[in-house]
Protein backbone atom coordinates (compact mmCIF):
# COMPACT_ATOMS: atom_id res chain seq x y z
CA UNK A 1 0.00 0.00 0.00
CA UNK A 2 2.92 2.34 0.57
CA UNK A 3 3.73 2.29 -3.15
CA UNK A 4 0.12 3.13 -4.00
CA UNK A 5 0.28 6.21 -1.77
CA UNK A 6 3.38 7.39 -3.65
CA UNK A 7 1.64 7.12 -7.02
CA UNK A 8 0.16 10.23 -8.59
CA UNK A 9 -3.64 9.61 -8.50
CA UNK A 10 -3.90 11.02 -12.03
CA UNK A 11 -1.57 8.25 -13.24
CA UNK A 12 -3.36 5.52 -11.29
CA UNK A 13 -4.86 3.41 -14.06
CA UNK A 14 -5.87 0.58 -11.71
CA UNK A 15 -8.06 2.76 -9.49
CA UNK A 16 -6.27 1.68 -6.30
CA UNK A 17 -5.05 5.05 -5.00
CA UNK A 18 -6.98 6.14 -1.88
CA UNK A 19 -8.10 9.34 -3.62
CA UNK A 20 -9.60 7.37 -6.50
CA UNK A 21 -11.12 4.82 -4.11
CA UNK A 22 -12.68 7.71 -2.19
CA UNK A 23 -14.09 9.26 -5.36
CA UNK A 24 -15.64 5.90 -6.28
CA UNK A 25 -17.05 5.50 -2.76
CA UNK A 26 -18.57 8.98 -2.87
CA UNK A 27 -19.87 8.50 -6.41
CA UNK A 28 -18.10 11.63 -7.58
CA UNK A 29 -17.07 12.35 -11.16
CA UNK A 30 -13.44 11.93 -12.14
CA UNK A 31 -13.00 8.66 -10.27
CA UNK A 32 -10.80 6.04 -11.85
CA UNK A 33 -12.95 2.93 -11.55
CA UNK A 34 -11.01 -0.19 -10.57
CA UNK A 35 -10.56 -2.37 -13.63
CA UNK A 36 -12.25 -5.60 -12.54
CA UNK A 37 -15.40 -3.98 -11.09
CA UNK A 38 -15.61 -1.70 -14.15
CA UNK A 39 -15.29 -4.79 -16.35
CA UNK A 40 -18.13 -6.45 -14.45
CA UNK A 41 -20.37 -3.45 -15.14
CA UNK A 42 -19.45 -3.52 -18.84
CA UNK A 43 -20.24 -7.24 -19.07
CA UNK A 44 -23.65 -6.76 -17.43
CA UNK A 45 -24.52 -3.77 -19.58
CA UNK A 46 -23.33 -5.44 -22.81
CA UNK A 47 -25.45 -8.51 -21.97
CA UNK A 48 -28.51 -6.30 -21.49
CA UNK A 49 -28.84 -7.19 -17.81
CA UNK A 50 -31.08 -4.67 -16.04
CA UNK A 51 -29.04 -3.30 -13.15
CA UNK A 52 -31.33 -0.51 -11.97
CA UNK A 53 -33.85 -1.84 -9.47
CA UNK A 54 -32.27 -5.28 -9.31
CA UNK A 55 -31.21 -7.10 -6.16
CA UNK A 56 -27.45 -7.56 -6.39
CA UNK A 57 -25.37 -9.65 -4.03
CA UNK A 58 -21.59 -9.39 -4.01
CA UNK A 59 -19.84 -12.23 -2.20
CA UNK A 60 -16.36 -10.97 -1.35
CA UNK A 61 -15.28 -7.86 0.49
CA UNK A 62 -11.86 -7.09 -0.94
CA UNK A 63 -10.80 -3.54 -1.65
CA UNK A 64 -9.87 -4.57 -5.19
CA UNK A 65 -13.12 -6.21 -6.32
CA UNK A 66 -15.87 -6.78 -3.74
CA UNK A 67 -16.29 -3.35 -2.20
CA UNK A 68 -15.85 -1.35 -5.42
CA UNK A 69 -18.15 -3.73 -7.34
CA UNK A 70 -20.83 -3.16 -4.70
CA UNK A 71 -20.34 0.61 -4.99
CA UNK A 72 -20.56 0.58 -8.80
CA UNK A 73 -23.73 -1.53 -8.67
CA UNK A 74 -25.18 0.87 -6.09
CA UNK A 75 -24.30 3.82 -8.32
CA UNK A 76 -26.33 2.14 -11.07
CA UNK A 77 -29.34 1.92 -8.72
CA UNK A 78 -29.15 -1.74 -7.75
CA UNK A 79 -30.09 -2.71 -4.21
CA UNK A 80 -26.81 -4.19 -3.00
CA UNK A 81 -25.98 -6.72 -0.31
CA UNK A 82 -22.30 -7.25 0.42
CA UNK A 83 -21.52 -10.70 1.82
CA UNK A 84 -18.39 -12.72 2.56
CA UNK A 85 -17.29 -16.21 3.55
CA UNK A 86 -18.37 -15.65 7.15
CA UNK A 87 -21.84 -14.33 6.34
CA UNK A 88 -24.43 -16.32 8.27
CA UNK A 89 -26.82 -18.20 6.00
CA UNK A 90 -25.10 -16.99 2.84
CA UNK A 91 -27.56 -18.98 0.72
CA UNK A 92 -30.53 -16.90 1.90
CA UNK A 93 -28.82 -13.82 0.48
CA UNK A 94 -27.59 -15.36 -2.77
CA UNK A 95 -30.97 -16.96 -3.55
CA UNK A 96 -32.52 -13.46 -3.55
CA UNK A 97 -30.00 -12.07 -6.04
CA UNK A 98 -30.97 -11.03 -9.55
CA UNK A 99 -27.26 -10.31 -10.01
CA UNK A 100 -24.74 -12.43 -8.11
CA UNK A 101 -21.04 -11.54 -8.10
CA UNK A 102 -18.83 -14.30 -6.69
CA UNK A 103 -15.50 -12.79 -5.67
CA UNK A 104 -14.53 -14.54 -2.44
CA UNK A 105 -11.71 -16.74 -3.68
CA UNK A 106 -13.13 -20.00 -2.35
CA UNK A 107 -13.62 -23.01 -4.61
CA UNK A 108 -17.23 -24.28 -4.82
CA UNK A 109 -18.49 -21.59 -2.44
CA UNK A 110 -21.61 -20.96 -4.52
CA UNK A 111 -23.64 -24.10 -5.24
CA UNK A 112 -26.52 -24.37 -7.69
CA UNK A 113 -28.95 -24.49 -4.76
CA UNK A 114 -27.74 -21.03 -3.75
CA UNK A 115 -28.62 -19.38 -7.08
CA UNK A 116 -31.95 -17.82 -7.98
CA UNK A 117 -33.21 -19.34 -11.25
CA UNK A 118 -32.53 -16.94 -14.11
CA UNK A 119 -30.02 -14.83 -12.17
CA UNK A 120 -27.03 -13.18 -13.82
CA UNK A 121 -23.96 -14.74 -12.21
CA UNK A 122 -20.46 -13.29 -12.48
CA UNK A 123 -17.60 -15.52 -11.32
CA UNK A 124 -14.63 -13.27 -10.63
CA UNK A 125 -12.38 -15.51 -8.57
CA UNK A 126 -9.22 -17.20 -9.68
CA UNK A 127 -8.55 -20.40 -7.79
CA UNK A 128 -6.37 -23.32 -8.84
CA UNK A 129 -7.33 -26.98 -8.45
CA UNK A 130 -5.01 -29.65 -9.84
CA UNK A 131 -3.35 -27.09 -12.11
CA UNK A 132 -6.67 -25.90 -13.54
CA UNK A 133 -8.19 -22.44 -13.05
CA UNK A 134 -11.62 -22.44 -11.43
CA UNK A 135 -13.77 -19.81 -9.78
CA UNK A 136 -16.09 -19.75 -6.78
CA UNK A 137 -18.97 -21.53 -8.52
CA UNK A 138 -19.78 -25.17 -7.96
CA UNK A 139 -21.03 -27.67 -10.49
CA UNK A 140 -24.45 -27.05 -11.98
CA UNK A 141 -24.67 -23.30 -11.40
CA UNK A 142 -24.74 -22.89 -15.18
CA UNK A 143 -27.96 -24.96 -15.25
CA UNK A 144 -29.74 -22.49 -12.95
CA UNK A 145 -28.31 -19.13 -13.98
CA UNK A 146 -29.94 -17.17 -16.76
CA UNK A 147 -26.61 -15.62 -17.72
CA UNK A 148 -23.15 -16.62 -16.55
CA UNK A 149 -19.59 -15.49 -17.15
CA UNK A 150 -17.16 -18.25 -18.02
CA UNK A 151 -14.17 -18.82 -15.78
CA UNK A 152 -11.56 -18.60 -17.12
CA UNK A 153 -12.23 -16.21 -19.98
CA UNK A 154 -15.03 -14.02 -18.62
CA UNK A 155 -14.05 -11.22 -16.28
CA UNK A 156 -10.28 -11.45 -16.86
CA UNK A 157 -10.32 -10.18 -20.46
CA UNK A 158 -12.68 -7.36 -19.44
CA UNK A 159 -10.32 -6.40 -16.61
CA UNK A 160 -7.55 -5.99 -19.16
CA UNK A 161 -9.84 -4.03 -21.49
CA UNK A 162 -10.72 -1.64 -18.64
CA UNK A 163 -7.02 -1.23 -17.86
CA UNK A 164 -6.46 -0.10 -21.45
CA UNK A 165 -9.47 2.24 -21.23
CA UNK A 166 -8.21 3.72 -17.95
CA UNK A 167 -4.74 4.17 -19.46
CA UNK A 168 -6.15 6.17 -22.37
CA UNK A 169 -8.26 8.25 -19.97
CA UNK A 170 -5.24 8.91 -17.74
CA UNK A 171 -3.27 10.15 -20.73
CA UNK A 172 -6.19 12.39 -21.74
CA UNK A 173 -6.33 13.85 -18.20
CA UNK A 174 -2.59 14.47 -18.26
CA UNK A 175 -2.70 16.51 -21.46
CA UNK A 176 -4.17 20.01 -21.20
Amino acid sequence: TRVIHELDPVKDVDGFHPINAGLVALGLPGAVEPCTPAGIMELLEDAGIEISGSNAVVVGRSNLVGKPAALLLLRRNATVTLCHTRTRDLASHTRAADILVAAAGKVDLITKEMVKPGAAVIDVSTNWVDGKQVGDLGEGVDEVAGWLTPNPGGVGPMTRAMLIKNTFQAEARRRP
